[in-house]
């Protein structure tokens, strides 16, 4: 795919599905969603490889005044996870790291009551985990997803994306089982410019696919 153009996240997870088919019908297998982007993706992957669906709830921590570029990540559990390149080179100080880092909680722990509820989290240990989402930047949020995951002892993490820069793409080779990925073009400015509607996803989304997916 020369230069990728995905319809959606719907059509991008279907596409993944097909590359991922080594993996259907096996109980073992957990497709772990980021939300939100990532969710319409894994959603078509688990309804495909009639696979468990669930969540890995992390959040991006934005650089001040440019909140697309992560300066870093925190995940469930206190989990943190920061680029030291980005912050030192844009003189970002531990105060301005603290005060974007406090807004991003309390969207984790919003987003964990209103996707979740009382619904606990399925078990990873001993699982193989496919952990997507819609693209990979800088790859802030997912390093941020491993460090929870590994501490879980899954049987083995693979990652599946539509899209990542070069550079994000061999970095995880090195830190996972496997990574799937559809296109890493040299020149990714955005994940959103590989993708006819890139609309942003909802709660209300997120809610229905995983209410669908419990159904079925």
């Amino acid at each position: 795919m020369a230069n990728p153009q995905f319809r959606d996240r719907t059509e991008a997870g279907q596409l993944l599905a097909a590359r991922l088919s080594r993996y259907a019908n096996r109980p073992d297998v957990l497709v772990l969603a980021l939300p939100r982007g990532g969710v319409p993706v894994a959603y078509e992957i688990a309804q495909a490889l009639h696979a468990d669906l669930d969540l890995c709830l992390v959040r991006k921590l934005g650089v001040p005044g440019q909140p697309e570029l992560a300066m870093g990540a925190i995940a469930s559990g206190g989990f943190r996870v920061m680029n030291a390149e980005i912050v030192e080179s844009l003189h970002i100080s531990e105060q301005q790291v603290l005060q974007v880092a406090t807004l991003e909680q309390a969207e984790l722990e919003r987003r964990q009551r209103l996707y979740r509820g009382d619904r606990p989290t399925l078990a990873v240990r001993d699982r193989t985990v496919i952990l997507v989402d819609d693209g990979i930047a800088t790859g802030a949020t997912l390093r941020a997803a491993l460090a929870v995951l590994k501490p879980q002892q899954p049987q083995a993490i693979v990652i599946a994306v539509p899209i990542a820069s070069p550079h994000s793409f061999r970095a995880f080779q090195s830190l996972v089982d496997e990574i799937i990925c559809l296109a890493t073009p040299e020149l990714l400015h955005s994940i959103g410019q590989y993708y006819k509607d890139f609309s942003q996803t909802s709660d209300q989304q997120v809610c229905q696919l995983l209410a669908r997916s419990a159904l079925s």
